[in-house]
């Protein structure tokens, strides 16, 4: 009787440790580069199939802002984040956080476009004019550009910031700037009235994009869990369909050592917080 008790002690042991294991809750972060209402319907089915095959819980924690973003990686609230490179930088600095999964299939880089009858043939031509950009920290189109121009060819110019990719491109098409920053993937976009009209001067240094990190507080098992399950889904028939709108063209593993030349261009200087 003794021992039919404490085999039915340690079955129940089993199952709670199990059951445990399974409801295990992660907190999920991405940056708010879209409305709180896109972010949520493109990542909440995302999640709730990767935390079915991995087998915890992992729960979106929307944040309004970039910098409210910023403020809750830099304090460790998110277990697991999906990032811009530059944020990769900060995380890892601030917390530790490292990049486990990103889009393998593309490099993001900056690049910048005058006028197609624009008499500007070299980058140094800009010293001392008007560029438009999108925003200050949108990093290939801003960012990187910024300290590119301030960093490699040291010239002086007056920042325009315009809010959007097409409203770069406008205000160089209207010769409101000399030049304007942007991103080869918003510039193929444009309407041909207005791509027409333009041509690339410069392009930065390529990077890997943005990656999906982990805190190291994560258990390695469920991160092997979280990756499998990842990979999974996008080595499946309907990959698209899950990664999609993320976005995540085709996924793999990726470290730390793939975003470290971030660090080596400057950005922190022209970083605005």
């Amino acid at each position: 009787m003794k021992s039919w008790m404490i085999r039915c002690l340690a079955l129940v042991c089993a199952a709670g440790i199990a059951i445990g294991a399974r409801a295990e809750t992660l907190r999920v972060g991405v940056v708010p580069q879209f409305t709180s209402a896109r972010i949520e319907g493109t990542w909440q089915p995302l999640l709730a199939e990767v935390g079915r095959r991995a087998g915890v819980t992992l729960e979106l924690s929307p944040s309004p802002s970039i910098p409210d973003f910023e403020r809750r990686f830099a304090r460790g609230e998110f277990d697991l984040v999906y990032l811009n490179p530059y944020h990769q930088v900060m995380a890892h600095q601030a917390q530790g956080y490292r990049p486990i999964l990103r889009d393998v299939g593309r490099l993001l880089s900056g690049i910048l476009v005058v006028r197609k009858d624009s008499p500007l043939t070299r980058v140094e031509d800009l010293a001392g004019q008007v560029v438009a950009f999108p925003a200050p920290n949108a990093l290939g189109a801003s960012l990187m550009m910024r300290a590119a121009l301030t960093n490699r060819f040291g010239i002086a110019f007056t920042p325009r910031y315009v809010k959007t990719h097409t409203s770069v491109y406008l205000n160089v098409l209207l010769g409101e700037a000399a030049a304007g920053g942007g991103v080869r993937s918003t510039f193929r976009e444009q309407k041909p009235e207005v791509g027409d009209g333009l041509r690339i001067l410069f392009e930065t240094e390529k990077v890997p994009p943005h990656p999906i990190s982990v805190h190291p507080r994560v258990p390695a098992r469920v991160v092997e869990s979280l990756v499998a399950a990842f990979l999974d889904i996008g080595g499946g028939a309907d990959a698209s369909r899950w990664l999609g709108e993320v976005p995540i063209g085709q996924i793999g593993a990726t470290d730390q050592s793939e975003y470290e030349p971030l660090t080596r261009m400057g950005l922190e200087a022209v970083y605005e917080r």
